[in-house]
């Protein structure tokens, strides 16, 4: 059930590895690609030594190209700016972090307002060079050579970030570092370092030591999914931290790479492990574990002065650490339950004349805010610091969608945009099932690529106060620094794109030549080590009604590639047309170059049952976020996915009840109506507790034929009716919402989410 993009066409960065100049007919394959390229025929061939001159204000970019190019056996040699082959020069009329960039038959011109701008047009010539470069195995210097180009570029956001939580899993600092280069090859300007979290607290606080000596370890980890049951744990101590002078050592190397780094403090929740250490600054004062699976918990810091203490102290240390503009202090997920419970937050909801909790954690942010504002810092929250009233100088970062972001600029408030459905990593890349184990969701590198960081529903003036986009990395599936670099590529190429290029216009059709260049760029990933994904080769499969009959359809946008296919494990035939399909079928597939293989094999079984040529209706429509397949997706004769609920298979419905109708187009004759729910509490999402059919000669008046009361014990939930030798047109299944989410649950208060699958009639 793979419905996927690959690529159009290949365009080849060509580069001489002898004396002989080859023309560049095609354009460079540059990620992000520049906001104007122009490539002119011929190329410049490289020295062993070149003439250089930098503006003095250069000295990042400088440096960093000089390292770069010496492993390779280039060396750069200071000149004048009339005698240089290669100039960097001070341009004040470009914009802020922009750059321009010649490459003439005879020499090299780079401008840039500043030195951001001259480090990042350093990048571009970096992606210019042989892959090679990367990893200094460029044996023979002589005869390299640059294509003739005219580039303009800067870039289209001010916030380029990408985040990675340490404390689901730990990385040692040398991966921190890497993480780090991925981020300035691909002029990204800011990283997210989540520090803190329930299972394990992860920077040294000189103040309190158990910070670190007790809170940065658990006893065991959750293995499996947060969904199985049982659920099971290895039995093994984990854990570790970055001392101080670690901290010191990989700010210092971002800030080579032009790079800030936001530290992330959680508070008032995902806080257990630091109550763990010291257990006063919890609400009842108990002792409680370091945490040991995934989700939220109640343990939450309670507004005491002690805490305040606790937080200012660790707050001076961190601040010290970081010389960047932002904290980060969470915000996110905070349950109410204990400061409900509290006779100290009671009175001082009560005090300060706040309405409820919710308003006592806004509270709790402002005052956090003030303090960091007297350091010279301005904070960071996610957006359910907009509950309760937004901290006077907060900058929001919008996760659960985009409203978060679009209520914070109307107030106008600074937005990063980070929202679950294009900007999580974590979530699953491929609908293939032998994907490795994730937390859920599908977010494929075409969906990131069509992101737009700025909703069409903001002015123009509040549209000012998006500054960019996030990608977040929540490591509880990722266990080794390989699986964040699988997580990570290729969607972090499509981010950098929509953030420094600018959204597409026409992702759909723009797509094709971007994944192209990904193609390229997987040269450089391979040079560089990194672990990426393969999921460019991919084929879109469809079923199609036409005049009564099934089709089942393939498409590939790869140019020059053939689909190949079996028909019920039949002859291998070279697809051409849809194919028509009148019983239980299934389908193999697989794209090829010539006769070699490519990506991964593609098998569908249809299922063609008495509904499948039949009309539906959905009331309300499914959540934009999971409406992939439409609504011809409960019907169209394929299950979705047995343990992902993200497929296009997968029709999400948030906290509405449900009314699916329909009609089969003539008085058919059936015994059986079977479909399945998700059930995945750990993701807000519920079976419902009981559906009921009905059956109707007019689609006017239905009558009930049968109604279940549901077992919602498993992941997935069937709803099985059995009605003998029933004869009817219509048929409407009521699915009522589970309703809000119960206290001490992920997601508590909320309205849970159903997910529904295929509706089989036979």
């Amino acid at each position: 059930m793979t419905r996927y993009f690959s690529l159009l066409f290949v365009i080849l960065l060509i580069s001489c590895s002898d004396n002989t100049k080859m023309a560049f007919l095609s354009p460079p394959s540059i990620i992000p690609k520049p906001q104007k390229l122009e490539v002119r025929e011929g190329s410049l061939t490289l020295g062993a030594t070149m003439t250089f001159y930098s503006d003095p204000e250069f000295g990042l970019a400088k440096q960093f190209i000089s390292e770069y190019l010496l492993p390779n056996g280039i060396v750069l040699e200071p000149a004048s700016e009339e005698k240089a082959f290669w100039v960097l020069k001070k341009d004040t009329l470009l914009s802020k972090e922009g750059y321009t960039l010649e490459v003439s038959a005879k020499r090299i011109i780079m401008t840039a307002r500043d030195p951001e701008g001259a480090f990042y047009g350093m990048q571009t010539i970096r992606q210019l060079l042989p892959p090679t470069f990367e990893n200094g195995n460029l044996k023979e210097s002589k005869g390299i050579s640059l294509p003739l180009v005219k580039i303009e570029d800067t870039p289209r956001f001010s916030y380029r970030g990408m985040h990675l939580d340490v404390g689901r899993h730990f990385y040692g600092k040398e991966f921190i570092k890497k993480y780090l280069n991925y981020l300035a090859m691909l002029k990204m300007n800011y990283f997210h370092w989540h520090l803190t979290e329930d299972q394990g607290w992860r920077i040294e606080i000189k103040k309190y030591p158990e910070l670190t000596s007790h809170a940065a370890y658990r006893e065991e980890t959750l293995i499996g999914h947060y969904n199985d049951a049982p659920q099971q744990f290895d039995g093994e101590r984990y854990g570790g931290f970055y001392t101080q002078e670690d901290v010191k050592e990989v700010v210092a190397y971002a800030q080579k790479l032009n790079i800030t780094i936001i530290p992330e403090i959680e508070m008032p929740g995902h806080a257990q492990a630091a109550i763990s250490a010291y257990p006063e600054l919890g609400c009842s004062g108990e002792s409680v574990p370091v945490a040991t699976q995934w989700g939220v918990f109640e343990e939450v810091f309670c507004p005491k002065e002690e805490t305040f203490t606790f937080l200012e102290n660790v707050l001076t240390e961190v601040v010290a650490l970081f010389p960047g503009p932002y904290i980060h202090i969470g915000g996110d997920e905070a349950p109410k339950s204990h400061w409900k419970n509290c006779a100290h937050c009671q009175a001082l909801i009560k005090k300060e004349g706040l309405k409820d909790e919710h308003e006592l954690q806004s509270y709790f942010i402002k005052r956090i805010e003030s303090f960091l504002n007297e350091k010279g810092k301005a904070i960071i929250g996610w957006d359910e610091i907009l509950e309760g009233g937004l901290a006077p100088n907060a900058t929001v970062m919008s996760w659960r969608g985009v409203q978060g972001g679009i209520e914070a600029a109307r107030q106008q408030h600074q937005v990063i945009m980070t929202p679950t459905s294009f900007c999580y990593f974590d979530y699953y890349q491929s609908e293939d099932p032998n994907e490795p184990l994730a937390i859920g969701g599908f977010l494929p590198l075409e969906k990131v690529y069509g992101f737009n960081p700025v909703p069409t529903e903001l002015s123009k003036e509040e549209a000012s106060f998006i500054l960019g986009a996030q990608g977040n990395v929540w490591t509880e599936y990722m266990d080794t620094e390989k699986q964040v670099e699988y997580m990570v590529f290729p969607r972090i190429l499509a981010l950098s794109e929509v953030v420094w290029t600018g959204p597409a216009k026409d992702p759909t059709h723009t797509y094709a030549e971007f994944a192209s260049r990904v193609e390229t760029f997987h040269q450089r990933l391979d040079a560089l080590g990194v672990n990426y994904a393969h999921h460019l080769y991919k084929l879109i499969s469809m079923i199609e009604k036409n005049d009564g009959q099934i089709l089942y359809k393939l498409q590939t946008l790869s140019a020059n590639k053939k689909i190949k296919f079996q028909k019920d494990y039949g002859e291998i035939q070279t697809y051409q047309d849809p194919i028509p399909v009148q019983k239980n079928t299934v389908i193999t597939a697989q794209v090829f170059d010539e006769e070699k293989p490519l990506g991964t094999i593609v098998k569908d079984s249809i299922i063609f049952h008495k509904g499948v040529l039949g009309d539906i209706n959905l009331q309300p429509e499914p959540h934009p976020n999971y409406s992939a397949g439409g609504k011809e997706a409960l019907i169209n004769g394929r299950l979705g996915s047995s343990t992902r609920y993200g497929d296009s298979e997968w029709l999400g419905f948030s906290g509405e009840d449900v009314t699916i109708t329909i009609d089969l187009g003539k008085e058919t004759s059936f015994s059986n109506v079977n479909l399945r729910f998700y059930h995945a509490p750990g993701q807000w999402i519920y079976a419902p507790k009981e559906i009921r059919l009905y059956a109707s000669e007019d689609g006017t008046h239905f009558s009930q034929v049968d109604r279940k009361i549901l077992d919602n014990n498993e992941t997935l939930v069937h709803a099985h009716f059995h009605i003998p030798n029933t004869v009817t047109k219509f048929l409407k299944l009521e699915i009522p919402n589970y309703g809000k989410i119960p206290d001490g649950q992920q997601g508590a208060g909320n309205r849970a989410w159903t997910f529904v699958d295929e509706i089989i009639i036979e």
